[in-house]
């Protein structure tokens, strides 16, 4: 059986949820049935697991110096003929495109370059959180153009489903559904103490921590986390914090921190590969995001037994059951994310229960040979084989 030839296009690879998913149909859809080659832009902040892939799969990856995630008309069009140049010359039967920026000029390229089957995950959506008002109908009209050149949409919740039908971005007919799986072995053995790990970063091993784990940008709400650190610490003022990431943010964050005088509660650790390790110091988690596609570290949090309160946007309520596998909150409102904090912190056996049936959840519904099993059918479904 002659292999199908499949491209798995994204910006970059770096930490994050949609390039560990790009990671892992790269390395564990069946080589005897799939040709797979990467094409991504420049990547600066990969994880570990990413350098040892990139090492291991380096034969099969096209680095795109211009293809990025910030918009730059000149180098955003050189980028699409470079994917157009690429797709005309490998002869994909699949160009699979992730994210916005390279599911915009990817599935354009691809149907350009005749490539018969072009599929795109979203990873979340750009309608609200990211770009100010003024920007959102704009963006609205380039997914609805993209749109025609799909001939599926592959999303990771029912919410971003009904958004894109909501927001007429194509019809409902195209969408399909694949949650976003874990490699769960990746947390079940873990080589650093967390009370060890704890010490490393100066944090006494007996205190209460509370963190948030993403990278410091607007969309990610850490201003919100920050400010509930301020309420937290006026209920209970044993209670340190965490902020685990890096972004343009962070500077204005550490400042910020200092204005509300928490600067000797809060520390910021910045960017990391362990991010296991980073949950296992946690005894509670924050998500305070303005828009997510899933919320990786929800579920990783879960795979912990790590109670988790999280803002109730983009997919989040898909993956929380609110109070109890985590709790929801409204965004922007970090008065609200602190009573579910304290609340949690005060009642340590209802923590307990939601980290228990956290884990359970995430172990029955987000298990990554599932999401392989359900890609390769959603691929097939194109195919007589």
């Amino acid at each position: 059986m002659k292999k199908i030839k499949l491209a798995q296009v994204i910006t970059r690879m770096d930490w994050g949820g949609s390039s560990d998913i790009v990671r892992i149909l790269c390395e564990r859809l069946d080589p005897n049935v799939y040709d797979i080659t990467l094409i991504c832009g420049p990547t600066e902040n990969p994880s570990d697991r990413t350098k040892r892939f990139f090492e291991s799969y380096k034969n099969k990856i096209i680095t795109l110096r211009r293809l990025k995630r910030n918009i730059n008309i000149y180098g955003d069009v050189r980028s699409l003929f470079d994917l157009y140049k690429i797709f005309k010359r490998e002869h994909f039967d699949i160009v699979h495109t992730h994210t916005a920026k390279s599911g915009f000029t990817g599935r354009i390229a691809a149907k350009m370059a005749g490539v018969q089957v072009v599929i795109h995950t979203p990873h979340g959506n750009n309608f609200y959180g990211y770009l100010n008002s003024l920007w959102t109908p704009a963006v609205i009209l380039l997914e609805r153009f993209a749109s025609r050149f799909s001939d599926k949409l592959i999303v990771l919740t029912n919410i971003e489903r009904q958004d894109l039908i909501r927001y007429n971005i194509c019809k409902s007919e195209l969408i399909e559904i694949v949650h976003s799986g874990i490699e769960i072995e990746n947390f079940s053995d873990l080589s650093v103490d967390p009370k060890e790990k704890r010490r490393i970063y100066g944090i006494d091993a007996e205190c209460t921590l509370v963190g948030m784990v993403a990278r410091l940008e607007r969309v990610k709400g850490p201003h919100y986390f920050i400010e509930a650190a301020k309420i937290i610490n006026e209920e209970l003022p044993d209670v340190k914090f965490l902020v685990t990431g890096d972004g343009s943010l962070k500077g204005e964050l550490v400042d910020y921190s200092k204005k509300l005088n928490l600067d000797r509660k809060i520390v910021f650790t910045g960017w990391t590969n362990d991010i296991p390790g980073v949950l296992s110091m946690l005894d509670l988690l924050v998500v305070p995001s303005l828009n997510e596609a899933v919320g990786r570290t929800i579920l990783e949090a879960g795979v912990l037994s790590k109670a988790v309160v999280a803002t109730s946007v983009g997919g989040i309520p898909d993956v929380i059951r609110d109070g109890e596998t985590g709790i929801l909150v409204p965004p922007e409102d970090p008065r609200k994310i602190a009573e579910a904090v304290v609340d949690l912190l005060r009642d340590n056996r209802k923590a307990r229960e939601i980290g228990r049936n956290a884990r359970e959840w995430v172990q029955g519904h987000y298990n990554v040979d599932t999401m392989i099993k359900e890609i390769h059918n959603q691929y097939m479904s194109f195919y007589s084989i």
